[in-house]
């Protein structure tokens, strides 16, 4: 077997992930920049973030069905082409709807990348090393997170408008990534299966396994094509023999992104703000969050083929359920204490004069807080407060909400990051894998922007205590779901998995 050419196709096709993790974490070191810029509201702000999931949405819809019909290479170099025009526009944007554009066909790049990256390398893998080659996709997703962490911080302080070169300097892996796809064979399945040219797809399954590999691989494409029609249908993913895999593949891509993820990767800097850090400390703790997600996904692609997918599943939602707890305590256990330090370091002179008369107060919670502060300011003077004010006034615990933090993305990186993508490219048929993935990764992308949009409304009006707890009650869910549905696919053939959902 030639594991060195199967593992350099794999880390090529897996650069999506690279570039989908970069650009999904590069905007949390900008949101300052372009709330300001912009001159945003905190709807604004959550839509500038979150509208890249409206582009991965009509990825998501349209890249399985175009990968189906055009091939999945030819889709992941679309994706490269979206990921750099998105960099580059976004970089140079003037407007609040030029910005938003420019967010959206990064989206569209991301909802390609995400679902054809994981199917193409699952469709070259063997079996044995198939959970650890899909799993190069989000190791890549989170070496481009803690990449864009890294970059943020050594930008952050470049004179003039630093989130343009935040967000511009993407464009460089997208056109490495873009070039490099042109050295990537189509995938053998697809030849086979919609092209029928099963003699090119034999040459590159020679080439990863050897002629016993290319043979059997064959063989088992056959068999499948014989057992059921050509394409498949939106009717046929909806069907009763599939509502196993329709309730597994749903129910992953829902508590995989209502647990917060993705507002802990976009709003990183705000949080720790929020936990009363400056901004260079801010920044430097989620290089932290970075460097925490790239080591445990390290450890996922390592166990996934080894202890199984479902033992992760359950180990990873236990911990974050764990986590996302100890972050509420912590910000529920927090005061906000008015003396002559903290009111100083209010910037708005007009706030700092208003609030004066609550030196020597001290309030246990962030209603008693809001409630004491209200009446001394305007609307926009209030909104300001709790957007930005806040942080200097509370005192908290935050090296717990640190340890929260960490401990809930390792526990993710092991567990509902990787492993729901690896299970969402085993357990489709063929015939409908495509429609499907597409269908539910649509649907993770909406679950996605829901948490995204809402994150800095919640932030200002909730709190950060219900709405950590809020992502606390969804982790326990989630290792309900999985203990009662989830099966394992560890070291089956993907026909053989196929097989078990349906017979099930």
């Amino acid at each position: 077997m030639n594991k060195k050419y199967t593992i350099s196709i794999s880390l090529i096709v897996a650069m999506g992930g690279f570039l989908l993790g970069f650009d999904s974490a590069v905007i949390s070191g900008a949101v300052n920049g372009i709330r300001t810029y912009f001159e945003m509201s905190d709807w604004e702000l959550g839509f500038s973030v979150g509208c890249v999931i409206f582009g991965a949405m009509a990825g998501n819809i349209t890249a399985g069905p175009l990968s189906d019909k055009f091939g999945r290479k030819k889709i992941l170099i679309l994706t490269a082409l979206l990921f750099t025009v998105s960099a580059l526009w976004s970089a140079f944007a003037t407007n609040y709807i030029s910005f938003v554009i420019a967010r959206i066909i990064g989206g569209v790049g991301i909802g390609g990348a995400i679902l054809i990256a994981p199917i193409y390398i699952a469709e070259i893998a063997p079996p044995k090393l198939r959970g650890s080659l899909v799993s190069l996709n989000q190791l890549n997703i989170v070496l481009g997170i803690s990449v864009a962490y890294f970059s943020n911080y050594f930008l952050k302080d470049l004179d003039g408008e630093s989130w343009r070169w935040m967000l511009g300097v993407e464009a460089i892996p997208a056109i490495i990534y873009f070039l490099s796809l042109f050295l990537v064979p189509r995938s053998p399945r697809w030849l086979i299966q919609k092209l029928g040219k099963v003699d090119i797809a034999e040459k590159t399954l020679v080439k990863i396994g050897g002629e016993e590999f290319a043979e059997k691989t064959i063989s088992e494409i056959q068999r499948g094509i014989d057992k059921k029609e050509a394409k498949g249908t939106y009717a046929d993913f909806f069907s009763k023999r599939m509502r196993v895999i329709v309730i597994i593949a749903f129910g992953l891509a829902f508590f995989q992104q209502i647990t917060g993820i993705n507002a802990i990767f976009y709003y990183a800097p705000t949080i720790f703000e929020q936990a009363g850090g400056s901004t260079d400390a801010s920044f430097l703790q989620a290089i932290v969050v970075g460097l925490t997600n790239l080591v445990f996904t390290f450890v996922a692609i390592y166990l996934i083929d080894k202890l199984g997918r479902k033992p992760l599943l359950i180990i990873g939602t236990s911990a974050m359920a764990i986590a996302l707890s100890m972050a509420t305590l912590a910000f529920n256990n927090a005061t906000y204490n008015f003396n002559d330090t903290t009111i100083e370091k209010i910037s708005n002179p007009e706030i700092k004069t208003s609030l004066k008369e609550l030196k020597g107060l001290s309030f246990e919670s962030q209603n008693e807080l809001f409630e004491n502060v209200q009446p001394l300011l305007n609307e926009a003077q209030f909104t300001e407060f709790k957007q930005n004010e806040i942080k200097s006034f509370i005192s908290i615990n935050a090296t717990l909400v640190l340890i929260a933090i960490l401990l809930y993305v390792a526990a993710f990186a092991i567990s509902l990051g990787p492993v729901m993508w690896t299970m969402l490219s085993e357990i489709f048929p063929g015939n409908v894998k495509g429609i499907a993935i597409s269908v539910v990764g649509f649907f993770n992308s909406l679950v996605s922007y829901t948490v995204t949009q809402f994150f800095p409304w919640e932030l200002t009006n909730l709190g950060p205590t219900i709405t950590f707890a809020i992502y606390a009650v969804m982790a326990v869910l989630s290792l309900v779901f999985v203990l009662k549905y989830v099966i394992e696919t560890k070291g089956k053939t993907l026909e053989e998995v196929e097989e078990l959902l349906i017979r099930s």
